[in-house]
């Protein structure tokens, strides 16, 4: 399974925001780089961010849930 970067983020609650919402839509998340950015000052910044990722065949519905920013419009 192929997983695609939909969003990055530079803090673990933006994160799980956005994973709580796709979650919410039925859609398999993975989020890369959150526990060594949780354990390490600096490391979210200086790998570009904690990603949140979704199978290939997700990712049109997942970046258009956060778009619309979860509110159905």
């Amino acid at each position: 399974m192929e997983l695609v970067t939909v969003f990055t983020a530079f803090n673990s609650a933006e994160a799980q925001l956005i994973r709580s919402r796709l979650e919410a839509a039925d859609i398999h998340v993975f989020v890369a780089g959150e526990l060594a950015a949780l354990s390490i000052d600096g490391y979210a910044l200086a790998v570009g961010g904690i990603r949140v990722q979704v199978p290939a065949t997700d990712a049109a519905a997942a970046l258009e849930l956060i778009r619309d920013g979860g509110t159905g419009e």
